[in-house]
């Protein structure tokens, strides 16, 4: 059990340290389900199985929001160039 509790422990912290260093939107998104899998392997790790469940189901809803924000950043930096160039 100590095992899979480490396991999931390095899952959340590359995925998180991912998240954070890593620059192109999609490795993002990779290394949001990165820390994702490791939070569900934690919970279950831990026995909290309802908890499990609940994030389980969350999941895919968390991560299609994570893709909208990144589609909805990229928009606003294109439209700010885009304002940029006209100004000049």
């Amino acid at each position: 059990m100590e095992f899979v509790s480490i396991i999931a422990i390095a899952l959340m912290l590359i995925g998180a340290f991912g998240i954070i260093f890593l620059k192109k939107p999609l490795d993002k998104v990779i290394m949001f389900t990165m820390l994702d899998a490791g939070f569900v392997l934690a919970v279950v790790a831990f026995k909290y199985l309802d908890v499990a469940m609940f994030a389980a189901l969350a999941d895919p809803l968390s991560t299609i929001i994570f893709i909208l924000a990144i589609v909805k950043i990229n928009e606003i930096r294109k439209n700010k160039l885009n304002s940029g160039e006209a100004n000049d």
